[in-house]
């Protein structure tokens, strides 16, 4: 049971560490002229590349830090700062919209990378897999990653409801609600990196 409610929750931070008030804006922004079908296209395509570039990055992110000779609490204080920034650039931004149409494939950049993918949520993937230590943690944090990914792909296929539910003053909200949850997770990040650093 308690394994299981860890998978949860930190499914639930991933999640949120992928900014999906921004991501959804930013979908229905540039699909506004799709199709269904492209939007439904686009919608496992980034799904997709979110979970693929999280679970390099979850397995192989230790290398990376004895590739440039990073310690793990350093890493999650670096990661925590970066989060912080994001949460506050969310408490800013106003989802209206109004933001550039790019041309071309949107589901791998700008969706997947830097959206979902960003400074803030790699970092935390790149923590988790270098936390892990046993085979049952590293696969836990896969299938947390993996639930993250279904969360956004949900998210996505269902967009143009959830558009017209929520509408522009519900995505602001959204993004309000969702900035405070990062700027908490933030906190517990920078705590626990000093606290094992000083300790």
């Amino acid at each position: 049971m308690q394994e299981t409610a860890s998978l949860f929750s930190t499914s639930i931070q991933l999640f949120a560490l992928m900014t999906p008030p921004a991501v959804l804006s930013a979908f229905l922004s540039a699909t506004a002229d799709y199709s269904a079908r492209e939007k439904r296209r686009t919608a496992c395509k980034t799904s997709f590349a979110v979970f693929m570039i999280g679970i390099v990055l979850y397995l192989f992110g230790s290398h990376i830090f004895a590739l440039f000779g990073f310690t793990l609490d350093a890493f999650r204080i670096g990661a925590g700062v970066l989060l912080f920034l994001s949460a506050v650039s969310l408490m800013q931004d106003d989802t209206d919209g109004k933001k550039h149409r790019p041309e071309g494939d949107i589901s791998v950049v700008p969706l997947a990378i830097p959206l979902c993918m960003g400074p803030a949520s790699i970092g935390m993937v790149m923590v988790m897999g270098a936390s892990a230590a046993t085979f049952q943690e590293t696969v836990r944090g896969a299938l947390s990653l993996l639930l993250a990914a279904l969360g956004i792909f949900l998210m996505l296929w269902t967009a143009d409801s959830i558009g017209r539910i929520l509408r522009r003053t519900g995505l602001a909200v959204m993004a309000k609600l969702t900035g405070l949850l990062l700027a908490a997770i933030a906190a517990q990040q920078i705590f626990t990196g000093i606290h094992s650093f000083i300790g």
